[in-house]
């Protein structure tokens, strides 16, 4: 028996219960993980509410890293042993954890596990955004929302390493400093700023953003459609603030032709893909590109309080759980 979270209906953080569950064995192409780490996600909360429907009872999660205990059948690519990330649609949550081979990877020498785990999933999913939704270049300008968060302060740091120029926007005037270290050259306090499209406009001189990568969802939607400049891309990839409202195909013809996708990673860290984008995060993790910062630590047994940490709109940076 190992130790795991396990919800048994959808709700607050209160549904998250420590439980002593079956140990999970590895399956055909699946390796079984003894995690040492385990990443927090706003995915987690997401199916904790039933916004992303998952069979209950579940355990939750959906990145950690931590050493190989064995592997399944067909599976010639890890070994017992081996220091690897994995990103899931869910189970990580749980001091051991089965997890199809395909969307892992090893952990490079340099890397601490803590640091895989924190930033494995955020990773990729700025991958995702920079490299495959829309490319960013070099002369951009992308307007990134919470930007000193998890995923946002990797964003910025990519955009800027990029060489595109980055309007951060943040909930706190404590945030503010933050989001400029991790490269935003303008930061926007939306807690102070009434009209966030207006104000993206006075920063361009009028031109609006190539790319609005916007995590928050229905209270930021329309502000990040006003903030594109002609043929500009929004990229609404979180809901944080609840699901974005849906628009009809000419409001996009209206405001300059813009484009709009909502993309998931799962959809892009396929199988075919995840190992180069894999290679390209710890690469830029190795050369300094990326930099990690140190991420905040909750018990496994306190994963409730940790989601209610990451929902409450006060962290900063990564989130992990320690089984």
């Amino acid at each position: 028996m190992a130790a795991a979270i396990v919800m048994e209906k959808h709700g607050g953080p209160e549904v998250l219960v420590l439980r002593q569950e079956p140990d999970p064995t590895a399956g055909p192409g699946e390796i079984l993980i003894r995690n040492t780490a385990i990443g927090l996600n706003f995915i987690d909360i997401y199916q904790r509410k039933g916004l992303y429907p998952v069979d209950l009872p579940a355990i939750p999660g959906s990145e950690g890293a931590g050493v190989v205990e064995a592997v399944g059948d067909g599976v010639e690519t890890f070994a017992p042993g081996d220091r690897v990330a994995y990103i899931s649609t869910h189970g990580a949550y749980a001091a051991l954890t089965s997890a199809p081979a395909v969307m892992a990877a090893k952990i490079q020498a340099d890397i601490k596990e803590e640091t895989a785990a924190a930033l494995f999933l955020k990773g990729l999913t700025v991958h995702m955004l920079v490299r495959q939704v829309y490319p960013l270049a070099k002369g951009d300008t992308a307007l990134v929302y919470a930007a000193a968060g998890g995923v946002g302060s990797l964003l910025c740091q990519w955009a800027n390493h990029i060489g595109a120029r980055v309007i951060g926007v943040v909930g706190s005037a404590e945030k503010t400093g933050l989001a400029k270290f991790h490269g935003a050259t303008n930061v926007i306090n939306r807690k102070e700023v009434d009209n966030i499209a207006a104000e993206v406009r006075n920063l361009t001189n009028g031109k609006g953003v190539n790319v609005a990568y916007d995590s928050i969802g229905a209270a930021t939607f329309e502000a990040s459609l006003d903030a594109l400049a002609l043929r500009g891309m929004m990229v609404s990839y979180g809901n944080a603030s609840g699901p974005a409202p849906a628009i009809a195909p000419l409001d996009l013809t209206r405001r300059g032709s813009i484009s709009l996708a909502r993309p998931t990673l799962f959809h892009y860290a396929t199988p075919d893909r995840l190992p180069a984008m894999a290679e390209d995060l710890f690469s830029m993790l190795a050369s300094g590109a990326l930099k990690a910062p140190t991420p905040k630590t909750f018990a496994l047994k306190d994963a409730a309080d940790a989601q209610a940490f990451l929902e409450s709109g006060e962290s900063t940076g990564p989130i992990i759980l320690k089984p």
